[in-house]
């Protein structure tokens, strides 16, 4: 690798039992010019004792404490303070396969590039991980002309990759100079990784998305996506409410698929207040009747239903007519499915 340096964020929030592993990955990544950026953004259990403990082990590690700001504010402060010609996001219960920022960094720069991602692998105990390493040590001679890859400009990285659930600031190097003009917006906590990639496409030439497997996806059972209903949650249709309008500035042929995400979101969040017990679903009750709100608007696009996954248009009329009847049905199947999974 040549000279540039790259710069690793890592925003962390009550992560003293993953931090060490996920920072040990990205030390292991055969960069001889990498500095990786520690946020730990009020953890109230020993992360800060871990983040030392690593400072103190790696020279290239720097720690920054924050008040709980959110992990969008943590991003950008990193941000401004990272001094790398290119720059990565990791995720502090994640982890690097082996090799995959130099293999980023090749492509990046044999393409042209200003951003270059790969494919995720997920993963949720020791033995996946192990297992997931040592494909990785035998797929390691992988190189451009042996991993499927494509390059995108800015309107085709926006319909065919960030349409296309590509929606990950994580698995990605960027170019310093893409991130120039762009911040995370702030005060989001999901879907924010969406809305920033749609900030970032003005100032985009060209990307390359390939599918080298190399960023470790950790399937947290107490991660943000996996907990009960909290009101983050309704960020998600947020995020796609704000993103459609800057999409629609760029085609407004583009209405009906940005509908679809904006109704699957508002599904996907019903969901989770159904699978509530009923005494948390009545609390979230407002929050319920705000999704079947912004349903209702989304709904009269109705073109949008042909880009929905299937059977959600269906879901999305009997939530919107039967809110109540739906709400219980979907609790009960959520419950029978735990009781089935050995859950509570």
């Amino acid at each position: 690798m040549r000279e540039e340096l790259i710069s690793v964020i890592v925003p962390v929030h009550n992560g003293q039992a993953y931090l060490k592993n996920c920072i040990d990955s990205i030390e292991a990544q055969r960069c001889d010019h990498l500095e990786i950026l520690v946020v730990n953004d009020g953890s109230t259990d020993r992360t800060a004792a871990v983040c030392e403990d690593l400072n103190k082990s790696y020279g290239n590690v720097q720690v920054f404490a924050l008040d709980d700001v959110g992990v969008s504010a943590a991003r950008n402060y990193a941000l401004l303070r990272a001094q790398g010609d290119y720059i990565t996001f990791v995720d502090a219960d994640d982890r690097l396969c082996p090799g995959v920022l130099k293999y980023l960094y090749e492509r990046i720069n044999a393409t042209e590039s200003d951003l270059a991602g790969c494919r995720f692998v997920s993963w949720s105990t020791e033995e996946d991980w192990d297992r997931i390493r040592a494909d990785k040590r035998q797929g390691e001679r992988a190189d451009g002309a042996l991993v499927q890859e494509r390059c995108f400009d800015s309107y085709q990285y926006l319909r065919d990759s960030i349409l296309q659930d590509n929606c990950r600031c994580w698995s990605k190097l960027y170019r310093r100079s893409l991130l120039a003009k762009v911040q995370f917006r702030e005060g989001l906590t999901v879907g924010e990784d969406t809305l920033f990639l749609v900030d970032l496409l003005p100032y985009l030439g060209q990307a390359v998305e390939t599918e080298y497997p190399g960023y470790g996806y950790y399937q947290n059972p107490a991660g943000v996506m996996q907990r009960p209903f909290t009101s983050t949650y309704m960020d998600q249709i947020k995020c796609w409410e704000l993103a459609q309008k800057e999409i629609l500035r760029i085609d407004g042929e583009l209405k009906s698929v940005t509908t679809a995400k904006i109704i699957t979101a508002v599904m996907l969040t019903a969901g989770k207040i159904a699978a509530c017990p009923s005494g948390e679903r009545q609390k979230a009750d407002a929050y319920l009747k705000k999704c079947r709100e912004i349903l209702g608007e989304q709904m009269q696009v109705k073109s949008s239903a042909a880009y929905l996954p299937r059977g959600y248009w269906l879901k999305s009329k009997w939530f919107y007519f039967l809110p109540g009847m739906y709400v219980r049905c979907y609790g009960i199947l959520q419950a029978a499915k735990r009781r089935l999974s050995g859950g509570k």
